[in-house]
């Protein structure tokens, strides 16, 4: 780094100190023997670089930036488009989000009416098959009441004649004996 500083600064100097390095007469641009060449060469280089930046990198450059321009204006209609079919979507979903909510709703409240139908139903249906088994169970009991006293007769008044036929040593007439067995039994039964 030293070196080229070095060498820079030497360069310099030699330009500097050394006027007379190609131009004895001076400057040529300066010179108004060559300012004619030097004007038409100016204006051919400058509308030939004209023409060229007009006809081929201006168009490519408009086209780019309208291309682009574009482009961004369809993003934006098409970013555009996709909010409103999202927001579309999104209330969409929320609507059905809500009629399923409902439909729920519904479908509980139709299943508890329905269960607790059922369960009224079913409580009927028992309280009505309990109902008929004690009806048959009291049937069965005053039944069996009805059959135990005419069998308590039978034997109250067979037992009699036999410990009277012990007693007496004699056969008895059964049926006097169980006439006698049952007033006994009526007389009982009304003091109950």
């Amino acid at each position: 780094m030293k070196n080229f500083c070095f060498a820079l600064c030497n360069a310099l100097f030699y330009i500097c100190a050394n006027p007379a390095l190609g131009s004895e007469v001076g400057m040529p641009q300066l010179d108004p023997e060559f300012w004619i060449a030097q004007i038409f060469w100016l204006i051919i280089i400058f509308a030939s670089l004209y023409l060229i930046i007009w006809k081929i990198f201006l168009p490519k450059i408009t086209y780019s930036i309208e291309n682009r321009k574009s482009k961004l204006v369809n993003d934006l209609d098409e970013a555009q488009k996709l909010k409103e079919r999202a927001e579309e979507k999104l209330n969409e979903y929320n609507k059905i989000i809500i009629d399923a909510k409902k439909e729920a709703q519904k479908i509980i409240v139709d299943s508890n009416k329905k269960l607790n139908q059922d369960i009224e139903n079913k409580k009927k249906e028992f309280t009505d098959e309990v109902d008929k088994e004690l009806l048959n169970v009291e049937k069965e009991i005053l039944d069996l009441k009805r059959n135990s006293i005419l069998n308590i007769n039978k034997v109250a008044s067979e037992t009699s004649a036999e410990i009277i036929k012990q007693i007496i040593d004699t056969d008895v007439n059964k049926s006097n004996v169980l006439a006698i067995v049952d007033d006994i039994i009526k007389k009982k039964n009304k003091h109950l």
